[in-house]
């Protein structure tokens, strides 16, 4: 069946759904960790390690355990620098691929024995109010079972160690698909469903990601962009995370029939590298460069991931937590006034209350909305209620110009822009304008349209 015909089909389907009739499940649709997960929009990546005292990105494994020696570690300096910059979470590099653990790593020798930063970050998110998530990467340039079936075990033994309830729950899980060489000049084939059913196992609301998920995939770049076509199904199954991964256009878009729900995260750096150089302290991204990633994460159906490295004292430099401050300040001055002041549908109030969880049935592919005292805008916000699934595919926007009476047959419509996917949040960037009234019409949608929440806004810096 062709998509124009399913959009006849549903526009009867809405006109007879009803007020109060909640429309079926459409596809694959997320589970209940994954809303929440989703509803997080933006997080903290804080990557720590011998790195931070070598310089380097990628450890060798060959470097000594009094190198990594910070020394005012703060963790709690972390988390208030977080949740005052708007984060929700949390995700600490706890082993990088140089085999160094933060934690008192049992089954292996090279950790940290006289800190337990695992256990200072826990805690401290706990205390904010924030969700504590770690990396692990399975890749290990120190362990001498790497490259041998021993070093899965090890792996997953490390795995339950993090995981088993000492630092109670962890809400995502990054599973790193690297795989180079170890000590011994192999590579390891990693065993990835023993991974993954050890945390799912020990924490079974942990949203694992990965280059197929299965709860959260990579975006395909490291530079916070999602697709302006942004599925948050994917077809996974065939294959694996790192080298196998799906099409780098699968992870960027996503697949817009894939049998799973496995929507993305765009991760990125503050710095021009992942890890902490006294050189790049004067090479910090701007407030506008932060915006832009913003939109283009976050306002494209993706839970953006910011890196913001501790230094060698173990804490976040001054510096990196002004322009975060500066970055939340434009934020709120942008979204703190909704100028859409009525939604033409029925129940049409429950876009504007800024409750996620109420919702309205679109009964017509198109509605109308009247804006506050015809201001100014440049932005457009759509939330579609994603536990009944992923519904929209493409919609237009146009904007009155022909007086007060938006009614006429003759017309007064113009068309000022197209979208395609909406899923948990999309911001359209729209030419500046002026009007009374916005005309929205979902042009392709797999079944009955489901909105969650609405917003017209101006961002200056436009």
């Amino acid at each position: 069946m062709k998509r124009e015909i399913v959009i006849g089909l549903t526009t009867i389907a809405v006109a007879a759904a009803g007020c109060g009739r909640e429309p079926e499940p459409c596809g694959p649709v997320p589970s209940e960790a994954q809303v929440e997960w989703q509803r997080m929009e933006m997080n903290m990546f804080v990557h720590f390690g011998p790195n931070t005292f070598s310089g380097l990105e990628w450890g060798t494994g060959r470097e000594t355990d009094n190198l990594f020696r910070p020394s005012e570690l703060d963790c709690r300096q972390w988390a208030r620098t977080a949740k005052a910059a708007g984060m929700r979470g949390i995700i600490l590099t706890a082993k990088h691929h140089d085999g160094y653990c933060l934690w008192p790593n049992p089954v292996s020798a090279h950790c940290s024995k006289d800190v337990d930063v695992l256990r200072e970050l826990s805690d401290a998110c706990r205390e904010e109010g924030l969700k504590f998530g770690v990396y692990i990467s399975p890749w290990d340039r120190n362990d001498p079972a790497y490259g041998t079936p021993e070093y899965n075990e090890r792996y997953a033994e490390t795995l339950r160690s993090v995981h088993g309830g000492a630092y109670g729950p962890i809400f995502e899980h990054w599973f790193d698909g690297a795989c180079g060489e170890g000590p011994n000049g192999k590579r390891q084939d990693y065993d990835w469903p023993l991974f993954r059913r050890t945390v799912s196992e020990l924490q079974p609301d942990a949203v694992q990601f990965s280059d197929v998920g299965p709860g959260c995939r990579w975006v395909g770049n490291e530079n916070g962009i999602a697709g302006e076509t942004n599925w948050s199904t994917l077809n996974a199954d065939g294959y694996t995370p790192g080298a196998g991964a799906p099409p780098v256009r699968s992870l960027f878009e996503g697949d817009e029939h894939g049998a799973a729900w496995i929507p993305a995260e765009a991760d990125v750096s503050l710095r021009p590298g992942w890890f902490w150089r006294a050189s790049e302290d004067d090479r910090l991204k701007s407030v506008d460069e932060l915006m832009d990633i913003y939109y283009s994460s976050v306002g494209r159906n993706a839970v953006l991931l910011l890196n913001v490295p501790a230094d060698t004292r173990g804490k976040i430099p001054a510096s990196d937590s002004l322009r975060l401050m500066e970055f939340r300040a434009r934020r709120d001055s942008v979204f703190a006034r909704n100028l859409a002041r009525r939604v033409r549908v029925p129940a049409g109030r429950r876009l504007l209350d800024g409750t996620f969880d109420s919702h309205a049935v679109l009964r017509a592919r198109t509605f109308e909305i009247d804006i506050q005292d015809s201001e100014p805008f440049n932005l457009l916000l759509l939330q579609e209620y994603i536990p009944l699934g992923q519904r929209i595919s493409s919609f237009m926007v146009e904007a009155w110009d022909g007086g007060a009476d938006s009614s006429r047959s003759e017309g007064g419509w113009t068309e000022i822009a197209r979208g395609t996917t909406v899923g948990y949040k999309r911001i359209l960037r729209l030419p500046p304008t002026t009007t009374s009234r916005l005309r929205i019409t979902i042009t392709d949608s797999f079944a009955v349209p489901v909105l969650s929440e609405l917003g017209v806004y101006f961002d200056a810096f436009l």
